[in-house]
């Protein structure tokens, strides 16, 4: 054998050797998936189609090459935002649009957090043959907008933009459960973060809001006005009152002296008064006053006196 026979040789048993080793590694890689924690794989025999209903969880997995097929499916809790703005969720709007009891339309965008069942997992991808990703932002999308339709459309505009708000969230929530469950969906939490009424429902509401605060504050005021007018009538009972005291205790303190004079009394207090001049007139009981002599005058007035008798 010439040396270039030989060479060729050697060169065609190691390009056999190349062509083995890469076949047998593709093989093993082929016949090995990995299932990252968090996920669960759906085995698909792609000669017969068949979907086996025993979900694959994290770990190697070995399957037939050329002839199965596995896909993964994530069961940790994801997030759906369906809203107009382009800086969340997906850039194209997808804000959901329903109807109050009235007919007037309301904009809104929210966000369903859910988790899958790893056991239903081959059920859901049965149902749909859609990735986690498609599947929400088609089904669940549209069984959200179902789901609001059917509680906000029973409620007045007033209603779900106020006091009944947290209610339609409650409401649309366990509906969501109620049509997600069977395949495997568990709803951890679904919030409506904004509503967008129209403009003429924001103006009446606004003007109402105006008017009720006008009657509040005349409502306040009356109530002032009120409290003060019942503070004067008990200021005016309280003095009349003070007043009837007073006079009642004049009237008791009248009486109590009006007892205790007496006549020698009477005399003790003109006695303490006296300034030693004979007085010129004396009361008593009998005939009233009675005229006083002076028995201080001089004897000449006497004696002119007798002399004007005779």
């Amino acid at each position: 054998m010439s040396d270039n026979e030989e060479v060729k040789l050697k060169l065609g048993n190691f390009s056999f050797l190349i062509i083995g080793v890469v076949v047998v590694l593709f093989l093993v890689f082929d016949t090995t998936v990995y299932i990252p924690p968090g996920y669960v794989g759906v085995n698909i025999n792609k000669i017969s189609g068949k979907i086996s209903e025993q979900p694959l969880h994290s770990g190697y997995e070995f399957k037939m090459p050329f002839f199965q097929q596995i896909i993964e499916y994530p069961f940790y809790m994801q997030t759906i935002i369906l809203t107009k703005s382009e800086n969340e969720g997906s850039p194209q709007n997808e804000e959901i649009n329903v109807n109050s009891v009235e007919g007037q339309p309301v904009s809104c965008d929210v966000s369903l957090s859910y988790t899958l069942v790893p056991d239903k997992v081959p059920f859901l991808y049965t149902s749909f043959r859609q990735s986690i990703e498609n599947i929400s932002h088609g089904f669940i999308k549209q069984t959200i907008r179902q789901s609001m339709q059917e509680v906000i459309g029973k409620m007045a505009i007033t209603e779900f933009l106020g006091k009944n708000k947290a209610v339609a969230v409650a409401t649309v929530e366990a509906n969501l459960q109620q049509r997600l469950k069977q395949y495997g969906f568990n709803i951890e939490q679904f919030t409506i973060n904004e509503i967008r009424p129209p403009q003429l429902v924001i103006d009446a509401i606004s003007q109402k809001n105006v008017m009720e605060q006008d009657a509040l504050r005349a409502q306040n005021e009356l109530a002032k006005i009120k409290y003060e007018s019942m503070q004067k009538i008990e200021t005016s009972k309280g003095k009349s009152k003070a007043l009837l005291m007073e006079a009642q205790a004049q009237a008791k303190s009248n009486i109590i002296l009006a007892h205790s004079i007496t006549e020698t009394l009477v005399e003790y207090r003109a006695i303490e008064k006296w300034d030693g001049d004979m007085p010129r007139v004396a009361t008593g009981k009998g005939s009233g006053a009675v005229p006083l002599i002076n028995m201080n005058l001089t004897e000449p007035t006497v004696a002119a006196a007798d002399e004007t008798k005779k």
